[in-house]
């Protein structure tokens, strides 16, 4: 699994939210909203008192999930992901194809995004070209109606 920023060893009684939340780099808020939505694998430790402590484990799925949102995985196709792991073994192709199907849209993304910046790199040129030939005034600009 990815590694979460390593800072010292988790204690074994687990970090209480906020500890997680900075470790993570998401907001508590953010932790509490994944709990809720079902996107958690292991149902999370407790106090005695109620509050939440969280594990390596917890931390390192945390850093999967705000990954595969960072790449515009709806929340509920990560839910279908937790969901397959929590269940254990037996469901491997499901959650290959879960993946793959993702993958699938961030590279259509990629390139979208590279055919983006290729014509901001050509205006680019465009603009450096005129300036050193002392005619960057030539370029086109619209114009009122008048």
């Amino acid at each position: 699994m990815l590694e979460v920023n390593r800072k010292p060893d988790i204690p074994e009684e687990g970090l209480a939210i906020a500890e997680a939340a900075r470790r993570t780099g998401v907001s508590v808020h953010t932790l509490r909203y994944y709990e809720r939505a079902g996107l958690v694998v292991t149902t999370l430790d407790r106090t005695a008192g109620g509050w939440r402590r969280y594990h390596r484990l917890d931390l390192d799925w945390i850093l999967v999930c705000t990954r595969l949102r960072a790449t515009g995985m709806p929340i509920r196709s990560i839910r279908r992901y937790a969901e397959l792991v929590a269940a254990g073994r037996g469901n491997e192709e499901e959650r290959l194809a879960l993946l793959e199907a993702h993958r699938a849209e961030v590279t259509a993304r990629l390139a979208e995004i590279q055919s983006n910046l290729a014509l901001i790199d050509h205006k680019i040129d465009v603009y450096r070209g005129r300036l050193a030939a002392g005619d960057a005034d030539q370029l086109w600009a619209p114009t009122p109606p008048g």
